[in-house]
């Protein structure tokens, strides 16, 4: 299986006046589906923290380790909340070379991510692979969704990487969490990257000011702010740590210049 056209449905209408993290993401890591308000936000950020490129390849390089570990322990089912722009490889790619049966669901708001989902919907003839439109802020739709390919009596692995920071503790952070992981079953684990402010705090205050003036949030959270989102789980070894120093054994280390670490933390967590 994989998956149905996911333009079939949708009209995709993408809004160019305003930058979106999907695409600078994207530009970040070097893609070209991006326009040029993404750039420049993004280069505007580079002015705060120069290490704009390496914090979105360590986050990258981090999904790869943590997908691998978890199919090596016999997870064989992913739910990958703000998905991004497809990036070679892509989360399905990691699980199924593992585990070729494995079933991942993506999804993403941006438009732009659906219109390169079919990216997203080559799966193994083992697996499966879908792609769902909808916002984070809809855990009920997506779950109804998801539904739909994986299994909710067997463990699934809930990714949202790079995701929480755009959303502030009065949207409901915590509570979109809380409603995604209660639907997990016994066994299922919650996978979560974030950008902090720990270690350049005037930076991280002009970084929010920046995505505020554009009617967007940023909300960098101390590691542990972080830690609260994975309460009543059993974190997996070493607990919430720099995204780079998670299980960097399991290959896809970024090498950055210099000894400041890269401001992102990151952890996995089972569900008993």
């Amino acid at each position: 299986m994989t998956g149905h056209d996911p333009q079939a449905s949708h009209v995709i209408e993408i809004d160019t006046s305003k930058p979106h993290p999907a695409r600078m993401y994207d530009w970040f890591l070097g893609g070209k589906d991006n326009y040029p308000v993404d750039e420049q936000m993004a280069q505007q950020l580079l002015a705060v923290d120069s290490r704009g490129r390496d914090m979105a390849r360590v986050n990258r390089a981090f999904m790869h380790r943590a997908t691998r570990y978890l199919a090596e322990n016999g997870v064989r089912q992913f739910l990958d909340i703000g998905t991004g722009i497809p990036t070679e490889p892509n989360l399905h790619q990691i699980a199924q070379q593992a585990a070729p049966d494995a079933r991942i669901v993506y999804c993403d708001n941006d438009p732009i991510v659906l219109a390169h989902a079919a990216a997203l919907l080559r799966s193994t003839p083992e697996g499966a692979t879908e792609y769902i439109q909808a916002d984070a802020r809809e855990p009920e739709a997506i779950l109804e969704e998801a539904g739909k390919v994986l299994d909710f009596s067997e463990p699934i692995a809930l990714s949202m990487l790079a995701l929480l920071h755009f959303l502030d503790d009065e949207d409901g952070a915590a509570e979109l969490v809380d409603k995604l992981v209660e639907q997990l079953p016994s066994g299922s684990y919650l996978v979560l990257s974030h950008t902090t402010g720990d270690f350049n705090p005037e930076g991280a205050a002009q970084a929010r000011a920046m995505y505020k003036a554009r009617g967007m949030t940023l909300r960098p959270r101390s590691r542990a702010e972080l830690a609260t989102f994975f309460d009543g789980l059993e974190l997996v070894e070493p607990g919430v740590s720099l995204s780079a120093d998670w299980h960097p054994e399991l290959g896809d280390v970024i090498d950055v210049p210099g000894d400041d670490p890269i401001p992102g933390y990151a952890g996995v967590a089972r569900k008993r």
